[in-house]
């Protein structure tokens, strides 16, 4: 007989409870960093299956996002006449919001299920267990460089985002509106600062650490076999999601403040 479906509330407390756990295993990632031999050659190796092999999903992600902007907003400001600013809007909206937050939301959820459902094979056939058995750290082997290359490669994800972003945005603005590729760039220029692409830029080692940190989380606590592997990875992606839209808004509060 199936267990019931759980209410709304005990949903969250589980929630709730996966986060916990899984800063838990962050704030041990940490402290293992810091005292313990560095798995470079692994690192290296995540770099690799972190950022190289996510660049087709967030290059498409970059690139059609560009362009259903770009359409939605000339329609409305060539009606208000105002398309020459096209180019402020978008840049000010890549820089701050669409490359760092989106491309992350994205990539994010590609990361977390891929480590989930990896550790989590590798904890339902016992390899972890073999690892602790022949005296190594699970935290050190496993999880400290998936979280240092999520850390590391996600601002470059974002800022090749942003160019491909802001590219496709300016093809479609000449092609479809007749806006010059020297009026689009000047504009741009002139409505983006540092100050609001770092905004945006400093956004995402929180997120790769977010979605390195809950993916880790949810493969070493699986259980149950290949379906518990298929449910903690389905859940990775929820709460990775989730939990990146609610840190974007805590961290954009915190930078439009400073």
């Amino acid at each position: 007989m199936s267990s019931p479906p759980r209410s709304s509330g005990e949903g969250l407390v589980a929630t709730l409870d996966d986060l916990g756990g899984a800063m838990k295993l962050g704030v041990r990632a940490i402290r293992t960093l810091f005292t313990t031999r560095f798995e470079f050659r692994t690192y290296v190796y995540q770099m690799e299956q972190l950022g190289v092999r996510s660049m087709a999903i967030a290059s498409a992600t970059a690139v059609f996002v560009g362009i259903v902007m770009t359409v939605q907003f000339a329609y409305f400001m060539e009606k208000y006449g105002a398309k020459d600013a096209l180019g402020r809007v978008i840049a000010i909206s890549e820089a701050r919001e669409l490359a760092p937050a989106l491309t992350s939301l994205v990539v994010g959820s590609r990361i977390a299920a891929g480590m989930a459902a990896e550790i989590g094979s590798m904890k339902v056939t016992e390899q972890i267990d073999a690892i602790r058995a022949l005296g190594a750290d699970p935290v050190r082997k496993l999880v400290v460089p998936r979280v240092v290359a999520g850390v590391t490669i996600m601002p470059l994800i974002a800022a090749i985002a942003f160019v491909l972003g802001m590219g496709s945005s300016m093809l479609v603005a000449n092609a479809s509106y007749g806006i010059g590729f020297a009026s689009f760039v000047g504009t741009a220029l002139d409505a983006v600062s540092l100050r609001d692409y770092l905004s945006g830029l400093s956004k995402t080692p929180f997120f790769g650490f977010l979605m390195t940190v809950l993916g880790c989380y949810f493969g070493m606590t699986t259980s149950g076999g290949t379906e518990g592997v298929g449910r903690a990875t389905t859940r990775s992606v929820v709460v990775v999601s989730i939990s990146i839209l609610v840190a974007d808004a805590l961290l954009t509060q915190l930078f439009m403040s400073l």
